[in-house]
């Protein structure tokens, strides 16, 4: 039988300090694996059926809740409404009911006391509080994950706040093929934000333009030097040149895993986004332009299943006509966006016309 797993939690709003119990699902239980259950446990019953029988089930619990009804199934659960609403006088009128109306759902005394005679706990360690670093968006850019040398970048999360002054504590940008800085130039340092003026580390090669963030902190003037990591790589951006071979796309690699081998320019250039997302299915990787926009205008996406050469279309309102690229590692590229990428990676060129 498998075990309900816990851990232990601080409880902030006890003095002096407590503990409290936290629950730890193993995993989330939908229709879907309710219907597959009954169906394996019943081979008689269709999976597809039970599912639907599910489902017309809860639109019948919610009809009647809607008409005023409570609800109780047998040895298992009772549906009931409720209200949420202080009033002054007894005849003043209640709020709208989507700020004052209620579904409360409690179990039946037997269900849960099944439930409790049968389960088996498993205490999990208790988890360290850490700096978690949520997201970090460059704010002149108006990207996420951008390490932009010109920019201001954002840190969200919690428990962020340090003292640079204490031993250890900092901020911290690193590249993933070589150096290391030590941050200086804050606007803010809070627990839920951190607003710096990045000093970004050189690298070997400009492609190597991927950097890993830190932030190292003590909760106590004696505590433990605490240091949370931010779980995606950062990315600078920087200029190609029109007529000059430029490597993109790439990580601490010696080599560029992609190379910019030409751009046909209208003006004297803009900056644009270059786009790779690998679709695990078929093991292509799609190729595209895209504005400096999250949602904004894209150019045609070329499917790339090995080594060779490409061209990119602009898209409405680009300079950029067309660029012209180079695959070089095909099977490094897509190792490197599933791994470290979650399937999509981005970098951003500044492309200029030649001089």
């Amino acid at each position: 039988m498998a075990t309900v797993q816990w851990r232990p939690e601080v409880n902030a709003l006890t003095t002096p300090q407590s503990y409290r119990a936290i629950h730890m699902p193993r995993n989330v239980v939908g229709n879907e694996e309710l219907a597959a259950r009954l169906a394996q446990k019943h081979p008689e019953w269709n999976a597809d059926m039970v599912r639907m029988v599910i489902s017309e089930m809860m639109d019948e619990i919610k009809a009647a809740l809607i008409n005023g009804d409570q609800v109780t199934i047998t040895n298992a659960f009772t549906f009931r409404l409720g209200f949420n609403a202080r009033l002054d006088a007894p005849d003043d009128p209640l709020p709208p009911a989507a700020e004052s109306v209620r579904v409360r759902v409690s179990a039946s005394r037997p269900f849960a006391e099944a439930v409790q005679q049968a389960a088996q706990l498993e205490r999990l360690p208790m988890v360290e509080k850490l700096p978690l670093i949520n997201t970090a968006e460059d704010m002149v850019l108006g990207l996420s994950d951008v390490l932009n040398g010109q920019g201001l970048l954002q840190l969200r999360g919690t428990d962020l706040a340090f003292n640079p002054a204490q031993p250890g504590c900092g901020c911290v940008i690193e590249g993933t093929r070589n150096g290391r800085t030590t941050q200086t130039r804050f606007g803010s340092i809070s627990n839920g934000e951190i607003n710096l003026l990045p000093d970004i580390p050189a690298q070997n090669n400009p492609w190597n333009n991927e950097y890993i963030l830190s932030v190292s902190a003590r909760y106590t003037a004696n505590g433990t030097l605490r240091t949370g990591i931010y779980r995606r790589r950062l990315r600078a951006p920087w200029t190609v040149t029109q007529g000059e071979q430029a490597g993109i796309l790439t990580d601490r690699s010696s080599s560029a895993h992609v190379t910019v081998t030409g751009v046909t320019l209208t003006g004297t250039g803009e900056s644009v986004r270059v786009q790779a997302v690998l679709d695990l299915r078929d093991n292509v990787i799609l190729l595209n332009l895209l504005d400096m926009k999250e949602g904004g205008n894209q150019g045609e996406a070329v499917k790339v299943t090995a080594n060779g050469p490409l061209v990119l279309q602009g898209f409405a309102g680009s300079q950029i006509t067309s660029m012209n690229l180079a695959v070089n590692s095909f099977n490094q590229l897509a190792s490197m966006i599933r791994s470290s990428y979650s399937g999509r990676l981005v970098d951003v060129l500044a492309v200029r016309a030649a001089v």
